[in-house]
């Protein structure tokens, strides 16, 4: 599932409730997330959920930047599973680079969802996603 693929669905779907049981079913088409990547260092901070994010380098190129990131996710909350999957069609299989220029807030945003998550949910988003930025910063710099 791509993102493109989430913005046509989202266009057939005029109902936030439609709109919302449609990122739960994002979630629940998720892979299952390992038992040994459910760590303490996977684990995100500032979630009101039990959120893990597993994420490595695929490529050895000469410049990081220009390889690409995989990410893996899951949660105990179903909407924040949705979510997760909604950031990695965002993220997941991008260049360092690329993941560190785009603006997942704003796709988010332009999808309708940030306006229709509570407080608690955009902290966790914005948590989620900063430990995806960090990551990748965290990936060009080794």
């Amino acid at each position: 599932m791509t993102i493109a693929d989430i913005r046509d669905d989202f266009a057939l779907l005029d109902d936030w409730e439609d709109r919302y049981r449609y990122v739960i079913e994002l979630g629940r088409a998720l892979p299952s997330f390992p038992d040994a990547l459910r760590t303490d260092a996977n684990k995100v901070r500032g979630c009101a959920s039990q959120v893990w994010l597993s994420t490595r380098r695929d490529g050895k190129g000469t410049s990081a930047a220009g390889d690409t990131m995989h990410i893996e996710g899951t949660s105990d909350a179903h909407i924040v599973q949705g979510l997760i999957a909604v950031l990695l069609a965002i993220y997941d299989g991008r260049t360092i680079q690329q993941i560190l220029d785009t603006d997942a807030q704003a796709v988010f945003a332009e999808l309708g969802l940030k306006e229709h998550l509570t407080p608690q949910r955009s902290n966790g988003l914005a948590s989620m996603v900063e430990r995806i930025r960090a990551d990748a910063r965290a990936l060009i710099a080794a």
